[in-house]
């Protein structure tokens, strides 16, 4: 039986419709114009008319009704508790590559949670299989229009689909996808390459499908499966070496061309992995059509290299600033910040910048982005170590929000082991240029 959802909310944003209401945290909706919200696409949906009437449950129990009258796009500033405004659908495959199935047993239980729910597609842009979506599913994105919504694919062959996902309705989900861009909704979609799998002709054959499906299908990244050293019982699949990435670059580089004459884009991407692997230089920033898939690694190396060098052009030359930096990150990012920071010490020769590439000793040597570091790896390799003056590290290492590191080791606690500053510099090539200047 489902039970009812409460919509609780956990805070208003200040200057909004809701704080001029005198909504607070701990209210609950009820309805808006009379009908109840199953979840977040409901309530998105719902609040888009530019007359609302809103009923809300006080802590005391007394319920208010709002009439509203505001610009049709316009929120009304709250964020509920369950950022869903419903449960969490879980993942009903077991695939080939999954990363989940690769992590030590020992975790904290949300890291072994395997969602594959399409709310959270529109909302933090994870990818979905669409396998456990139902028709109603795909009519309500449909009738709502809600939109992107970021596809894992995989392979475009029905039967490999279903031997990769580990499902047998991974093949038949594909249809779905076809509805979606049938009905004109905005897709990105994601290819994790396994080797002798889903590369090769295999590959070829999925870019040549997916090429049917622009402009709705707005970009599609291929991206190579990571590999742990936790494989034992998983099926055995084979790390891709350097002529490997030659290949799979060649094949995304000849249909790049055909994409960008035919349809004014280029479509399909490589992971940035893929260049650091084959020893070739990343794409120019214009080949990216606007960094659709940053989240997937998929131009990160570009656009830090452009950030950070337009940066540093803004900045005066100054020899009299005395520093020692040490920056430490994963293994895939270390000789693009070495070069970097050779550039910022020609310009700042007082300031030192040592550029530590940490091993991921807890997942295994093949696991190479900073992402996936762990606080106990970075100890380890830098206790004993001169690190000057302060310790620089990314803050994609640490939870979304908090000072804890993948392994449930705090910042506080590595500070206190390597007695040293650290400093969490943000995303861009400013924040790195602004954290290594000491500017706030």
């Amino acid at each position: 039986m489902h039970m009812e959802n409460i919509h609780r909310i956990e805070k208003i944003e200040p200057g909004s419709i809701a704080e001029e209401l005198e909504l607070a945290p701990k209210d609950v909706l009820l309805t808006i114009n009379g009908q109840k919200i199953e979840d977040i696409f409901d309530y998105h949906y719902l609040i888009h008319d530019e007359e609302l009437t809103v009923l809300v449950r006080k802590p005391d129990g007394e319920e208010w009704e709002l009439l509203i009258e505001k610009d049709y796009d316009e929120d009304l500033g709250i964020v509920f508790e369950n950022g869903l405004m419903d449960n969490y659908k879980s993942c009903q495959n077991k695939c080939m590559f999954c990363f989940i199935d690769q992590m030590p047993k020992g975790m904290r239980d949300t890291l072994y949670f395997k969602d594959d729910d399409a709310r959270l597609s529109f909302l933090q842009g994870n990818y979905v299989t669409l396998t456990n979506m139902k028709d109603a599913d795909i009519e309500r994105i449909i009738h709502y229009h809600l939109e992107p919504i970021n596809i894992s694919v995989h392979t475009m062959n029905p039967a490999l689909r279903c031997k990769m996902l580990n499902n047998r309705f991974a093949g038949e989900a594909l249809l779905k996808m076809r509805r979606l861009r049938d009905a004109g909704i905005a897709m990105n979609g994601q290819i994790v390459l396994c080797k002798g799998i889903n590369d090769g002709a295999e590959l070829e054959y999925s870019i040549r499908q997916l090429t049917e499906y622009i402009p709705f299908m707005q970009s599609l990244s291929v991206v190579p499966v990571g590999l742990t050293r936790y494989r034992e019982g998983l099926y055995p699949l084979l790390p891709f070496l350097k002529e490997d990435a030659k290949e799979v670059l060649a094949c995304i580089h000849k249909w790049q061309q055909y994409c960008i004459k035919r349809y004014g884009i280029h479509f399909v991407h490589a992971g940035d992995e893929w260049y650091l692997l084959a020893e070739q230089p990343m794409p120019a920033e214009e080949t990216y059509d606007g960094y659709l898939q940053l989240e997937n690694g998929v131009g990160m190396v570009r656009l830090l290299e452009e950030e950070f060098m337009e940066a540093l052009s803004g900045e005066q030359p100054d020899d009299g600033i005395r520093r020692r930096v040490t920056l430490a990150t994963g293994r895939l990012a270390a000789p693009l910040l070495e070069r970097l920071c050779l550039r910022f010490m020609e310009k700042f020769p007082g300031i030192t910048v040592r550029v530590i590439a940490i091993r991921n000793d807890f997942f295994g040597e093949r696991i190479t982005v900073s992402g996936l570091l762990t606080g106990q790896d970075i100890l380890r390799q830098l206790k004993g170590r001169e690190l000057g003056d302060k310790l620089l590290l990314h803050c994609n290492l640490l939870r979304s929000g908090e000072e804890v590191f993948l392994d449930d080791m705090t910042l506080t606690e590595l500070k206190n082991a390597l007695q040293v500053q650290i400093d969490i510099v943000k995303s861009s090539g400013q924040d790195l240029v602004d954290a290594l200047l000491e500017k706030e």
